[in-house]
C-alpha cells in the first residue's frame, strides 16, 4: 500500500510541474505581448516625432525600424509559445488522467480492503453469535 501512495504522490508531483510549465509559458505569452503593445506605443510616437510613417522612405527613423524588428521578434516568439503552451497542456492533460487512475485503482483496492475487514468482523460476531446460542442450549 505504501507503493501506492507513493506512486499517487509522484504522480501529483508531476501533475504542479506540468502545471506550473503551462502557467509558465502563459505569463511568457503574456509579456511579449504586453512588450509588443508597448514597442507599438514607442513606434507611433517616433513616428508622429519624425513626420513620416513610412518604413520604407529614406529618412525613417532607426529607432523606429529596430522597435518594428523587436515588435516582429517578440510576436514570433509569442506565436512559438502558444504551440509549445498547446503541448504543454496536452501532457498536463495526459498527467492528470495518469493521476486519476492511480488514484481511482486507490480507492477501489481500499473499499475491497474494508469489505474484507466488515465481512471477517462479521464473521467473528457470527461465530460469538453461534457460540452464545450453542451455550444458552446447553444451559436449557
Amino acid at each position: 500500500m505504501k507503493s501506492r501512495e507513493t506512486l499517487i504522490r509522484l504522480k501529483k508531483f508531476q501533475v504542479d510541474e506540468k502545471r506550473r510549465r503551462v502557467i509558465q509559458i502563459e505569463g511568457m505569452i503574456a509579456e511579449f505581448e504586453r512588450m509588443a503593445v508597448d514597442l507599438e506605443r514607442e513606434i507611433a510616437t517616433e513616428q508622429e516625432r519624425a513626420g513620416i510613417h513610412d518604413p520604407s522612405h529614406f529618412a525613417y527613423p532607426t529607432y523606429a525600424k529596430a522597435a518594428i524588428q523587436r515588435r516582429e521578434n517578440l510576436k514570433c516568439s509569442a506565436d512559438e509559445l502558444r504551440g509549445q503552451l498547446e503541448e504543454a497542456k496536452v501532457i498536463l492533460g495526459d498527467a492528470f488522467e495518469e493521476l486519476k487512475k492511480v488514484e481511482l485503482l486507490d480507492e477501489r483496492d481500499q473499499a475491497r480492503e474494508r469489505a474484507e475487514a466488515n465481512a471477517r468482523e462479521q464473521a467473528d460476531l457470527d461465530s460469538i453469535g453461534l457460540m452464545r446460542a450453542r451455550l444458552g442450549g446447553a444451559m436449557a
